[in-house]
């Protein structure tokens, strides 16, 4: 679920950083390269014709979880598949600056790494 949450604010950041007109939103796309193996890993890359990059990988690995009972209670521990993805992507805001952000989304969430996003004071 939470690797759905991150790709779903990844997808919301590129149509965010969409360009407003017509003729810009209809960017060619000038590189693409994709590669899917039988064992779920995955790569994918794109440019388009206005600056837009994105990277993106994926493989499936096996994370151990505690096992539980009806009650709650730890009786064990099992293997669950776990998808993880790390990639970036690129763009060029409305004022010309170009925003580059790196992620990986795995068993831990989305966790998006970039000079223009907030960062947490520490304590």
């Amino acid at each position: 679920m939470k690797v759905f949450i991150g790709v779903l604010a990844l997808a919301v950041a590129i149509a965010h950083a969409a360009p407003a007109s017509q003729n810009e939103a209809e960017a060619p796309i000038v590189q693409q390269v994709s590669d899917i193996q039988p064992d779920g890993s995955f790569s994918y890359a794109f440019e388009t014709g206005n600056g837009i990059k994105v990277e993106d990988q994926g493989t499936i690995k096996l994370v151990r979880v505690p096992k539980t009972d009806d009650t709650g209670r730890t009786i064990g521990e099992d293997e669950v598949p776990v998808s993880v993805q790390t990639g970036s992507f690129q763009y060029t805001a409305p004022d010309g600056q170009v925003y580059t952000l790196k992620y990986i989304a795995d068993e831990n969430g989305f966790q998006p790494q970039a000079d223009h996003l907030p960062v947490a004071p520490s304590a």
